[in-house]
Parts: C-alpha cells; sequence; structure tokens
C-alpha cells in the first residue's frame, strides 16, 4: 500500500507540473509561474546568466487604494512589499525565487519602507566584481523624491542587500554636452536640479559590448530624459551624463542594441493609463537620437495594445529576437495587471510591434531574415 501510495503521490505531483507548463504566449492573459500562481513581477527587467533568464519586477500585492496627494493625477497604488525574481530556461515556464529585496516594515523613513514607491527594479551582472546589481526608482508616496536607489547581491536569485538612493549628477553640469546642450538660458528646473541633483522617475539599465553601462531615466519633471554612464562596479555614477528626449516626455524606457545601432522604446507621460508607444534610434549611446515614431502596428497600436513598455529582451541562441515587454496596468486592482509580451520585427532600421493573441519564440525561426 505505501508504494501505491508513493506512486500515485509521484503522478499527482507529475500532473501538477504539466497543467502550469506553459506552450506559448497569451498577452494580457494570467500568467501563472511553475507553482500555479501568478506572476508578480510587474515594471520588471530581465538578466540572462549562465544558461538561465531572471525576471525582477514590482511586487503589487494587497489592496490597491488612492493617497489624498495623488488623486489630482490618479496615482493609485499599493504598499510596497517588495522586489520579487522568476527563473526560467525556455521564457515560458517561470519559477518562484521569492522576494529578493524585501519592503521595511518598521523604519518609515526608510526607502524601502511599506509607504514608500519601490519601481522598475532592472539587475545587471558585473563580470568584474561578480556581484549582480539592482537599481530601482525610489520615491516617496506623493513622487517627490525622485530618485534611483542600488542594491548588490552575490547571487542571482539574491537576497539583495539595499546600499542607498541618491539623485543622479548633483553639482555636475554634462561632461559630454555638445553646444546644443550648453543653452545659454536652460530652464529653470534644470538649473534648480543640477544643485541638488537631478530628479529620476523612470528607469533602466543598458550594459553596452563593452561591459560599460548607462543608466537611463526620466529628468525634469518627466520632461527630459538624461543618460548617464555608471562607475566600473555599477554602483555609483561617473558624473557623466546627457540630456536627450529634450521636452519629449517619456517614461517606461527600455533600450537594446541590435546590428550595432542603439534603439529606445518608452511611453508618453499619462499615469496608468495607455497611450502610443515612441521608438528612436541612434548610432551613438549618447546620441543623437532620432525618434521613430509608435513601433506598434494595428488595431490598439495607439493604446500600445492597451500596455506599457518595461524592457526589450534579446533571446540568446536566436538571430535577431527580440521580445517587447510591457505592462498591462489596471489602476483599480494593481495586484491584476497583466503582461503584454509581443515579437518585434524590422521594416528596414524601424521596430515593428503588432498584436499576437497566442505565440511562442519559434515565430523567430519562421520569418525571413530582417
Amino acid at each position: 500500500m505505501e508504494k501505491i501510495h508513493l506512486l500515485f503521490c509521484v503522478l499527482g505531483l507529475v500532473f501538477a507540473s504539466q497543467a502550469f507548463a506553459m506552450e506559448a504566449y497569451k498577452p494580457g492573459e494570467v500568467w501563472d509561474d511553475a507553482e500555479g500562481n501568478p506572476i508578480n513581477a510587474h515594471g520588471g527587467g530581465m538578466l540572462y546568466h549562465e544558461g538561465a533568464y531572471y525576471w525582477y519586477g514590482e511586487m503589487k500585492t494587497g489592496k490597491t487604494w488612492m493617497p489624498k496627494s495623488n488623486a489630482s493625477w490618479g496615482g493609485s497604488r499599493v504598499d510596497v512589499t517588495g522586489v520579487s525574481c522568476y527563473s526560467s530556461r525556455d521564457l515560458l515556464n517561470w519559477k518562484p525565487e521569492g522576494n529578493v529585496l524585501p519592503a521595511n516594515q518598521d523604519d518609515p523613513t526608510h526607502d524601502l519602507h511599506t509607504s514608500k514607491v519601490v519601481e522598475r527594479p532592472k539587475v545587471i551582472y558585473n563580470r568584474a566584481t561578480g556581484k549582480f546589481v539592482m537599481w530601482m526608482h525610489i520615491d516617496s508616496m506623493n513622487y517627490g523624491k525622485a530618485s534611483v536607489g542600488v542594491a548588490i547581491s552575490d547571487s542571482p536569485t539574491g537576497p539583495f542587500t539595499y546600499l542607498y538612493s541618491i539623485r543622479p549628477n548633483k553639482g555636475v553640469w554634462p561632461k559630454n554636452a555638445d553646444e546644443a546642450d550648453k543653452q545659454s538660458d536652460p530652464p529653470a528646473h534644470y538649473v534648480r536640479d543640477h544643485e541638488k541633483g537631478q530628479m529620476a522617475r523612470d528607469m533602466t539599465l543598458f550594459v553596452d559590448d563593452d561591459q560599460r553601462a548607462y543608466l537611463f531615466y526620466s529628468a525634469e519633471e518627466n520632461a527630459t530624459h538624461h543618460i548617464a554612464l555608471l562607475n566600473d562596479d555599477y554602483t555609483q555614477l561617473t558624473g557623466q551624463y546627457k540630456r536627450v528626449f529634450i521636452d519629449r516626455s517619456m517614461e517606461a524606457p527600455a533600450v537594446f542594441k541590435r546590428d550595432g545601432r542603439y534603439y529606445f522604446i518608452a511611453s508618453g507621460c499619462t499615469a496608468w493609463h495607455p497611450n502610443p508607444a515612441r521608438s528612436a534610434v541612434a548610432d551613438s549611446i549618447w546620441g543623437p537620437w532620432t525618434e521613430l515614431g509608435n513601433p506598434c502596428v494595428g488595431k490598439n497600436s495607439d493604446v500600445t495594445f492597451y500596455s506599457q513598455s518595461t524592457y526589450v529582451l534579446p533571446i540568446q541562441g536566436k538571430d535577431d529576437a527580440y521580445i517587447f515587454m510591457a505592462d498591462r496596468w489596471n489602476p483599480k486592482n494593481l495586484e491584476d495587471s497583466r503582461y503584454v509580451w509581443l515579437p518585434i520585427e524590422f521594416n528596414g532600421d524601424r521596430p515593428e510591434v503588432r498584436w499576437q493573441d497566442k505565440w511562442s519564440t519559434a515565430w523567430f525561426d519562421a520569418q525571413p531574415s530582417q
């Protein structure tokens, strides 16, 4: 009887794993992890390390509510829980690795306190130090702090140790500024932020082929983007930065490289509500950047298929294969926000994203050379 009982237990585990196995992406639908629970990794980013992908994101858990300070622009929230991590080798089935940067429950002054804002975590690996480095948007409940935070770990699955937050480039003018940046009458907010550090909200990280790493972030009340070079260990800024997309009001940046050229995808600034995506291309990370318009094509492209960009993922081992990762926010129930992953194709140098009800990475194998 014991052997029969054991056999049924084993069969039960097999059937359970098969029940939760994913075979294709279904954008906008509930996406369960390997344990059968909805994946909770919003505003996230991806790291590929030693044959595995690691997906980091905001944990949206608990009641969605509206602080009075945010009511005018619709800034609903859930209390901070931490940063989640999931691992996968096929980009479809994700093992939960837990809360790798938990919220602080006790100290209201701490950057990670439940009352604060922790958004858009991105993790990169430093080959020289062997450390995994996370940068994220750190803010106060009313979004007045407008800073970036840094944490490090010896493992991709954490735990991460929080280091500090900062408003970037305090007291520093762009070191690599061209004449167009040296305005005789720069905006008042830029002069103000020069003295106490530049505002930083939505952000992403990009590591180039030479292992130099860059922070892209919305600055100057989200009106202008900044690109800043990180130091050799990726935990600090060097002071070298540039203002780009001046007065274009973009957030949710995603950056990738293809055939030696740099691509940028972002959204407009309409809080939780979707809007047309933006795209741009440059021959240098510092620009000049040429805007290419909305990369989304077809029905609902004017609202980015009811989603907002968060990351562009190059697929390892596939030629010219990139996934557009986006969040479909539910501002009335943020815990029920969904994910929209779609393949990117190219029309010349222009990235294009089309809706797919159901697809897998085999889609790339079926496409003609781009």
